[in-house]
C-alpha cells in the first residue's frame, strides 16, 4: 500500500494544510464536504502537491517535518517556483 502527503491550499483563505492518508483524491473529497474539523471553514481546497512512500512511517515523519517550521518554509518556497 502506498501513503501520501499531501498540502492543500484555501486560496480564499491563504491557507495551506498538510496531512497524510492512504486515498489522496478520496481525502480531499473529504475535506471539500466539511468532513474535517479544522478545515471546514476554509473550503475549497485544492491539492498543492503531494509525494508518495511506501510505509505509513515514512509518510508521518514526513508530514511531522512539513508542520515543523523549517517544513512550512520548504513549502513556501516551492509555492514561489
Amino acid at each position: 500500500m502506498k501513503y501520501y502527503v499531501y498540502v492543500l491550499r484555501s486560496d480564499n483563505f491563504e491557507r495551506n494544510y498538510t496531512g497524510f492518508t492512504a486515498n489522496i483524491a478520496n481525502r480531499l473529497k473529504q475535506h471539500n464536504a466539511g468532513k474535517t474539523k479544522s478545515t471546514r471553514p476554509y473550503k475549497p481546497w485544492k491539492i498543492l502537491f503531494f509525494e508518495t512512500y511506501n510505509t505509513k512511517e515514512e509518510a508521518l515523519i514526513r508530514e511531522k517535518y512539513l508542520k515543523s517550521g523549517v517544513g512550512r518554509e520548504y513549502i513556501k518556497n516551492k509555492m514561489a517556483l
